[in-house]
């Protein structure tokens, strides 16, 4: 299990909302968060996936991110 942060584009709780049913229902994620009080959005992850797989994840739903 990693511990991976991302600089991300999910910067409200509608963008939150349509993230979490696909990030809770991914297998190998067991956790994962998102601080939208910092200009980065940084989403803590902790997964067993690799950050290239949890970036085309969230691409998938319209959302951008970038290893932090």
């Amino acid at each position: 299990m990693e511990t991976l942060q991302f600089k991300t584009n999910i910067n409200c709780g509608g963008c939150i909302a349509k993230v979490t049913p696909v990030l809770n229902n991914e297998a190998g994620i067991q956790e994962w968060s998102v601080d939208t009080n910092v200009p980065t959005k940084i989403l803590t992850v902790k997964s067993d996936l690799t950050a290239d797989k949890i970036i085309d994840v969230l691409g998938k739903v319209g959302f951008k991110a970038e290893k932090a």
